[in-house]
């Protein structure tokens, strides 16, 4: 019997997932520890053609589920495509509190601010009034700490662990007692997002001694990232390349995560390399570096604000004073009228340069005027650097290359421009770290749930993890819900 419907004969703990079972995005996934009440693991967005099991999708994010048990809402972390719906919640009329880590806890309203302006209204009113009511909800959480939360007079803790995907990411261990305190506790543990083994800023995730119930993502299930050594030397290489034909390096980049990852290793780059000559006419150390995003830029001010949490070699570089995400060739864009000053200049001279800008895939944001400016002309390069989900003009560009076309706005425009992509600098831990994961626990889970990948990347890591466990003996079932 499937734990969904266990939960209909009032078996406990029961999980119910209500986004990331059909594509990548859209995160939410409701666990039920007792009748009558639950908790929402992430509430997040859907983008391109992703949808959940209830029929929202990115044109109609009303909430499609019962919320009516939701006690209370557990954030993993602060992609949009994992809390892009908290607004949609409040109006369904969700009043519980809004658990996350500390870091978390600095960068949710900033993301939410940006969402509710473009999604919902740009009344300075309704905004504010909407940012202080997440504000009065939120409960800041220390990592590896269990802690008690309300709901009702059922015993229920929540543990928060480093997940290393974005500052403040975590992975969540949600604990009851299905016999009461005199009987043994039973673990789900929702993964979240997971980073990379070897990603720059932030440490790896360590893996939970045991889970009962184990939901984990599988974005890159199916296959391998480059080593951050190689990256880097690749990164390094393509600029050049990208560079030598007085062009400008077009990344789409989220705001918060890869964006930061990137300026760590341009820094690294630039120091490295320093006088030595990008092209003919350009050294390293001259090579502007230019973040068109306002929000990347106020989510880079808090990540130099969060230094405790950044990993051991990141405070070294900081010690001997460098600014790995502050450095002198960085160039910020904020307003809107030097944003468009800035894609008149690249578009029209022949000034080499590196412009970090959002949206990630491509669906919106100030990286969509760059590539209407810039994708007919050859001289000009785009670098993706993260996973492209289905349905968007980041997968269509990146799928069809020199010479295709893409639609954006409602106009098509011709692909001249480069395209390559660095697979290494993904913010997800690829297919051997989430196996290291999930193999790194002492006690194995009886059920490992698989969520949040394409339908290719779930079934491969499905059958690794079925590999994997069937060679340590282990005799728990590995399933892809679907709702």
């Amino acid at each position: 019997m499937d734990r969904d419907d266990q939960r209909e004969g009032g078996v406990f703990p029961a999980i119910r997932h209500h986004g990331a079972v059909k594509g990548v995005t859209g995160s939410a996934h409701e666990w039920q520890p007792g009748p009558g009440v639950s908790v929402l693991i992430d509430c997040g967005l859907f983008q391109g053609r992703d949808a959940g099991p209830g029929g929202a999708s990115a044109d109609d994010l009303r909430m499609d589920f019962d919320i009516s048990c939701v006690r209370a809402l557990v954030v993993t972390h602060v992609h949009i495509d994992h809390i892009g719906r908290l607004p949609w919640l409040l109006a369904a009329g969700f009043s519980g509190p809004i658990y996350c880590s500390e870091p978390s806890a600095r960068l949710l309203p900033i993301v939410l601010e940006d969402a509710f302006r473009l999604g919902i209204s740009r009344q300075p009113d309704r905004v504010e009034a909407f940012l202080e009511t997440v504000r009065r909800r939120l409960v800041p959480l220390t990592y590896d700490t269990w802690h008690r939360i309300a709901l009702g007079a059922l015993p229920v803790e929540l543990s928060l662990r480093r997940a290393g995907h974005i500052l403040g990411s975590a992975y969540v261990t949600c604990r009851c007692w299905p016999d009461g305190r005199e009987g043994a506790p039973h673990d789900t543990v929702f993964s979240g997002d997971l980073g990379a083994r070897d990603a720059p800023i932030l440490p790896a995730p360590v893996s939970p001694e045991s889970a009962d119930v184990l939901v984990i993502e599988s974005t890159y299930g199916d296959r391998q990232h480059q080593g951050r050594e190689s990256r880097t030397r690749r990164l390094e290489a393509v600029l050049e390349k990208a560079l030598s034909d007085q062009g400008t390096v077009l990344i789409p980049a989220f705001s918060i995560g890869r964006t930061q990852e990137l300026l760590y290793e341009l820094e690294e780059i630039i120091h490295t390399r320093r006088s030595d000559p990008v092209n003919d006419t350009l050294a390293w150390d001259a090579l502007p570096v230019i973040l068109d995003s306002p929000l990347a830029s106020r989510f880079t001010q808090v990540y130099r604000t969060l230094t405790p949490f950044w990993e051991q070699e990141a405070r070294e570089r900081l010690a001997v004073g460098r600014q790995p995400l502050g450095f002198e060739q960085l160039l910020t864009v904020d307003d809107h009228e030097a944003h468009c000053r800035m894609v008149h200049h690249l578009a029209s001279s022949c000034r080499p340069a590196v412009v970090i800008a959002a949206s990630g895939m491509c669906a919106g944001g100030r990286i969509t005027r760059y590539l209407k400016a810039m994708l007919g002309d050859a001289r000009h390069n785009v670098l993706f650097v993260g996973y492209q989900a289905r349905g968007t003009p980041g997968r269509v560009i990146q799928s069809r290359g020199q010479g295709g076309e893409v639609v954006l706005d409602g106009q098509t425009y011709p692909i001249a421009a480069g395209i390559d992509s660095i697979s290494g600098y993904s913010a997800h831990a690829d297919q051997q770290d989430l196996l290291r994961f999930v193999m790194g626990m002492q006690r194995l889970p009886a059920e490992i749930r698989v969520v949040h990948g394409d339908d290719r990347a779930k079934r491969a890591f499905k059958a690794r993890l079925e590999t994997a466990c069937a060679e340590r003996g282990h005799r728990g079932r590995v399933i892809c819900p679907e709702g």
